[in-house]
C-alpha cells in the first residue's frame, strides 16, 4: 500500500505517522502542502495531527486553502481514501469533506492523555479490523476536539453509521470529556472513503508505549 502524508507549516505528526505505517509495511511519501497533485497511484491519503499554521483563527481553517487541499478534495470525490488524524480531522471539517466542527473543549484546557473509546462501527475501511462495542485505548492530545453537528446532522450520521468512535469509559458506556456532541470521537463520511477522528492511533502500535489497538485501526486500510 502506498501511503501520502501531508505536511502543512506547524504540522509535527507527520513523521509518527510515516514511522506507523511503514513498520506495517507500506511506502509512504511526504507531501508539502504547496504541491498541486498527489503521489501517484496513491491508496491511502493521510491528513496528520500537529498545528497547521499555528492554529490562527480555527484549528484548519487556514490549512483547508493550501493548494494541497485542492488535489485532496478531487482525490476524494474520486473514491480515493482520505484519513485524517486531530488536526487532519479539523482541516477535513473546514475543507467540507466531513461533516461537523471541531470547537475549543469544554474545559478551555488542552487533553493530553491515553483515552479509552468504543467502536461504534465497523463496516468501513478504517475499522473492520475492530469488533463493533469494542473497546480501544488510544491517545489523545487536543484543545479543540469538541466535535459538533446540529440535531438533523447527528440523526443523519446516525442513520448512515457515519459514527466511527465514542469517547467511553473502560466498559464501553459513553462518557463527554471534551463536550462532543454524543461524546464523538471520530466519524467517516456517507461514501466511507473519507474518515476522521481527534484520537492518534499512530502513537498505539507499540505496548511499551501503553498501548497497540492503533495497529488494527490503521491495518483497516489493507483490505
Amino acid at each position: 500500500m502506498k501511503v501520502a502524508v501531508l505536511r502543512f507549516p506547524g504540522t509535527n505528526c507527520e513523521f509518527d505517522t510515516q514511522y506507523a505505517f511503514e513498520k506495517l509495511g507500506h511506502s509512504t511519501e511526504l507531501v508539502w502542502h504547496e504541491e498541486n497533485s498527489l503521489p501517484a497511484e496513491s491508496d491511502l491519503v493521510v491528513v496528520p495531527g500537529g498545528f497547521s499554521y499555528g492554529d490562527y483563527l480555527r484549528s484548519g481553517s487556514i490549512a483547508r486553502f493550501s493548494p494541497v487541499m485542492k488535489a485532496v478534495a478531487a482525490y476524494a470525490n474520486a473514491g480515493g481514501k482520505v484519513l485524517g488524524i486531530c488536526n487532519g480531522f479539523q482541516i477535513l471539517t473546514e475543507a467540507g469533506l466531513l461533516p461537523g466542527a471541531l470547537k475549543r473543549n469544554t474545559n478551555l484546557h488542552f487533553i493530553s492523555k491515553h483515552q479509552t473509546l468504543c467502536v461504534v462501527s465497523t463496516d468501513n475501511a478504517f475499522l473492520n479490523q475492530c469488533k463493533k462495542g469494542e473497546v480501544l485505548t488510544i491517545p489523545i492530545a487536543h484543545a479543540d476536539g469538541n466535535y459538533y453537528i446540529d440535531e438533523a446532522g447527528l440523526l443523519e450520521l446516525e442513520a448512515n453509521n457515519q459514527i466511527l468512535l465514542r469517547y467511553a469509559d473502560a466498559q464501553g458506556n459513553s462518557m463527554s470529556i471534551n463536550g462532543s456532541v454524543s461524546a464523538i470521537a471520530g466519524i467517516c463520511n456517507k461514501q466511507k472513503n473519507v474518515f476522521g477522528l481527534m484520537p492518534h492511533p499512530e502513537r498505539a502500535l507499540e505496548a511499551i508505549l501503553g498501548s497497540e489497538d492503533g495497529v488494527r485501526m490503521l491495518k483497516g486500510f489493507e483490505a
